[in-house]
């Protein structure tokens, strides 16, 4: 199809363009959490590639929830940077789309990662003596390698049913990077089978997972309750407590940039909300899970241990 001049070649990120007297500080605080974000999520990777005592599910999980974090943060953040230091806002049609395959495609990953976690906290706390065979490393790989396949194919409808509309009014985004409800707005096309594949494929791809972690949790805190000590509990608890800090933390922001109150979304709102989603929970999540995991403290401190005695040498 000939888009002609029936689209537009490139859209405006407005981002947090409202304070235009601030663009340094804005750069500069951008920067500075994605160096967190990315170093923290690498190490976590680093620590449980090299700890043997880290070669389990939950931490195999974990560090696929760090790769995907940091690709989460590379999608978005280093081209706010670019345009902020080149002072433009735009971003082309197809670096648009690039971006919404990603960012979908990312989110939905950490979405079914957080839901195997919970998965292997429910085996552990309620069937331990079947741990080993309902989380063996042929479950988890074919988990993992499902719900990549499971996330592409649901990245790409959004993708190729958004390279079929066109866009021949405003071309303006609120957010610091592409989403897919914002261009919806924009188009001149019918979007009914966007919104319907939003609604129906989307809602289940989101609902499944959360009722799964919910349903795990019910399980969980049922199996704890019966434990007799009060040191019991507080271990089998304190092994959970690092992944539902950051099952709040992403299906907060979640709601807060997709299900609040449209008469309450401002643009300034919008903007906050989407920073916290796309850049501060994937920061600190890492952080979450080194600071509450006795297990990543100890493998973190073998790493630098190394790293320095390698230096000395």
């Amino acid at each position: 199809m000939d888009r002609g001049n029936h689209t537009a070649s490139e859209f405006i990120l407005l981002g947090l363009s409202s304070w235009p007297e601030r663009q340094e500080l804005v750069f500069g605080l951008f920067l500075v959490m994605y160096l967190v974000g990315a170093a923290g999520n690498l190490l976590i990777i680093l620590a449980v590639g090299s700890d043997s005592h880290l070669h389990m599910p939950l931490y195999f999980f974990l560090s696929n929830l760090s790769l995907v974090d940091f690709c989460f943060l590379s999608a978005t953040v280093p081209k706010m940077l670019v345009n902020i230091q080149a002072q433009t806002q735009s971003i082309s049609y197809g670096g648009c789309l690039v971006q919404i395959y990603f960012c979908i495609l990312l989110a939905n990953m950490d979405n079914f990662l957080l839901t195997a976690m919970a998965y292997d906290r429910y085996v552990a706390i309620c069937h331990p003596l079947h741990y080993s065979t309902k989380m063996g490393l042929q479950i988890c790989v074919l988990m993992l390698g499902s719900s990549w396949l499971i996330a592409n194919i649901h990245s790409l409808l959004h993708t190729l049913l958004m390279a079929q509309l066109e866009f021949c009014a405003s071309n303006i985004i609120p957010y610091f990077f592409c989403d897919l409800v914002p261009l919806l707005q924009l188009s001149c096309s019918n979007t009914q089978l966007n919104q319907l594949m939003i609604l129906l494929v989307g809602g289940l791809i989101v609902l499944i997972p959360f009722f799964g972690i919910f349903v795990s949790y019910i399980y969980i805190v049922s199996a704890v309750l019966k434990v007799p000590s009060a040191q019991g509990k507080q271990k089998a608890f304190s092994t959970c407590g690092s992944h539902l800090t950051i099952v709040i933390l992403f299906y907060g922001t979640i709601t807060g940039v997709y299900l609040s109150p449209s008469s309450s979304h401002s643009a300034d709102k919008a903007s906050l909300a989407s920073v916290m989603y796309m850049v501060v929970t994937p920061m600190l999540n890492p952080f979450i899970y080194c600071l509450r995991n006795r297990d990543m403290k100890g493998a973190l401190r073998k790493l630098f241990s190394v790293k320095a005695l390698s230096c000395e040498l």
